[in-house]
């Protein structure tokens, strides 16, 4: 999988220094413990486990916004903590990230508009008139309206944000999207549909999404593969459908058997338009 991998973490480990008071002395946390995960060109992966296992940790290590103490981070075979440049412009731009908290993750003084045309403005892509057609287009292409642009934030509801952030994180036409937990803090309702619409782009697109989520049920609707994250680690990983049927590690197995039912009706919602 490695060789086809278009984002790929290879033996990466992470430790956060905790302080522990004035008088004190702080501890070393480690977050991620020897991980190896691949990404292929238009999968999903779902990258699952409790809080704190150290999911977040590595999706910031993989889109180079903290750095790893150990191992490599490969885009394209290329190592990410050695690009400089255009290279480093090129990764910035083909792997897109959309956050957890729709409501912290947007500027609440720009509009729509130039929260949606930040990537574009970054990378230099287009003119005036060049971004506005392509800011229309993302927002339509994720249920809003082109009209939408001229508004605030704040004039949107919990789902209708977390479209605009996935329309900022599709407009400058990216290879991979990480998703770090970016339906939890929306009702089931809203889950529903923006499940569908992930969908939806990533077959328009031909998009690879790394989905991070605590949810199983969520992971069996999406993923093509999934990931099982413990304390820092990957104790198994495979095909959905394999992993879900026949877990193999007992973390895993005791994560299954927590959910009495597994995405019962996620599974019709996620192919909803």
């Amino acid at each position: 999988m490695m060789s086809t991998a278009i984002l790929a973490a290879e033996h990466v480990t992470k430790r956060f220094r905790k302080d522990a008071g004035l008088f004190a002395r702080g501890e070393t946390v480690t977050a991620l413990d020897d991980v190896s995960v691949s990404l292929s060109p238009g999968e999903t992966l779902a990258l699952v486990g409790e809080s704190g296992s150290g999911k977040s940790t590595l999706a910031r290590v993989l889109m180079r916004i903290v750095s790893a103490d150990a191992g490599r981070v490969l885009f394209r075979g290329t190592d990410v903590a050695r690009a400089r440049g255009k290279e480093l412009m090129a990764f910035r731009r083909s792997v897109q990230m959309v956050f957890q908290d729709p409501f912290g993750s947007l500027n609440p003084r720009l509009s729509v508009g130039r929260i949606v045309a930040e990537p574009l403005v970054i990378h230099g892509i287009g003119d005036r008139a060049e971004r506005r057609r392509r800011v229309a287009e993302a927002l339509e292409s994720v249920g809003l309206q082109a009209g939408d642009a001229a508004r605030a934030p704040h004039a949107f509801s919990g789902g209708q944000r977390q479209r605009i952030a996935i329309a900022r994180a599709l407009v400058a036409e990216p290879d991979v999207v990480v998703l770090d937990e970016p339906l939890s803090a929306l009702d089931v309702t809203v889950q529903r549909h923006i499940l569908g619409l992930l969908n939806e782009l990533k077959a328009r697109h031909r998009l690879a999404y790394l989905f991070i989520t605590h949810d199983l049920g969520v992971a069996r609707a999406l993923a093509d593969r999934v990931a099982v994250m413990h304390r820092g680690r990957i104790v198994e990983s495979g095909a959905t459908a394999a992993v879900f049927a026949a877990p193999k590690d007992h973390y895993t197995a005791q994560l299954l058997a927590a959910v009495p039912v597994l995405g019962a009706g996620r599974r019709h919602a996620a192919d909803a338009p």
